[in-house]
């Protein structure tokens, strides 16, 4: 739906609005749940849905695509629906202010309480910001403000390494693991953009390190052991993503550099004469058979945006859902 919306407002083919609002439609029952929280699944053609444990990420990663398809069409129940669903899962955020990974969307109960901004949960922080800057709805605000004090206060961990973020008990803070990876990189830039360039400098340095520690980031790794727990390399965005934005907020030389070194380690390591191979191990770099669609429409873009003379001129004028398709800021 994003895509869908993105080259609407790109190229003004109201063809793909039609498509995008016939698609949310065939969406909606996704969100017929006791709670709102929407089901991991539905059936396109029949409407109908399964899975009712679902994550923080997909219940709250919808909103920006189905508020945007309120805004072009008129029709507020698609940014109802998502805001229910993601403020249906605000609520039930623990006693000290933390999500886990997965919940019950029929009961609202958590099935697993382990709390991270690693995958499954990533993005739902990530929306809660760039829903308010692109609606202009405070609730998300006040969402965002009290769910990142929540993280910073109880997963944030300085090291003699650097800055990091773990992994704890939604309900205690109590920490489980120190685990860090290639999507927790997007952390710097959701910082960023919510104005604590501080700490996103901070984690960005800590990521970058993650990388020269193999000339290229692993998976996951334990960055208080320095041991490796997942050593594959799949091509994801997040770190460039993330130097991007701190390069629009500061201008800072550094940003670029760190981006020609992860754009050098890519080349060298990962490209094939067919396009670009994922890495099997980040420390014997050998070759995986796949490259993920999110390589071409990520990756590449965000390193585009960043060396692009104007690349700083987009993040002013757009707002990137978590696929990097952008959605203009046209509402006030």
């Amino acid at each position: 739906m994003g895509g869908l919306l993105s080259a609407y407002q790109l190229g003004g083919d109201k063809k793909f609005l039609q498509l995008a609002e016939d698609l949310g439609n065939r969406l909606l029952p996704v969100f017929n749940s006791p709670t709102g929280m929407p089901y991991v699944n539905v059936n396109l053609k029949t409407g109908e849905v399964k899975g009712k444990v679902n994550n923080p990420a997909e219940i709250g990663t919808l909103m920006l695509e189905f508020g945007t398809l309120s805004q072009l069409t008129g029709d507020k129940t698609y940014y109802e629906k998502a805001k229910k669903g993601i403020t249906e899962l605000f609520n039930r955020r623990s006693k000290i202010g933390l999500v886990g990974t997965t919940i019950d969307v029929e009961t609202g109960e958590w099935k697993n309480t382990e709390s991270h901004i690693s995958g499954m949960i990533d993005s739902y922080y990530e929306y809660l910001l760039k829903a308010w800057k692109l609606f202009g709805d405070v609730d998300f605000k006040k969402m965002y403000d009290e769910s990142i004090s929540a993280v910073n206060k109880y997963l944030a961990e300085k090291t003699e390494t650097g800055l990091w973020y773990c992994q704890a008990d939604m309900n205690t803070g109590k920490q489980t693991s120190t685990y860090f990876g290639a999507l927790d990189a997007f952390m710097p830039a959701v910082l960023a953009y919510g104005g604590d360039l501080k700490r996103a400098e901070q984690l960005q340095q800590s990521s970058y390190e993650m990388w020269n520690k193999f000339d290229i980031e692993p998976e996951q790794f334990d960055y208080k052991s320095g041991n490796v727990i997942s050593p594959n390399y799949i091509l994801r965005p997040e770190i460039v993503e993330s130097a991007y934005y701190l390069y629009c907020y500061t201008k800072n030389q550094k940003y670029l550099d760190l981006g020609k070194t992860f754009f050098d380690s890519i080349v060298k390591y990962c490209k094939t004469e067919e396009g670009y191979a994922a890495l099997k191990s980040v420390i014997t770099k050998e070759k995986s058979d796949s490259m993920e669609s999110f390589f071409l429409a990520e990756t590449l873009k965000y390193f585009y945006l960043l060396f692009a003379n104007n690349g700083t001129e987009a993040l002013e004028k757009y707002i990137f859902n978590t696929e990097a398709h952008p959605l203009l800021k046209i509402w006030k």
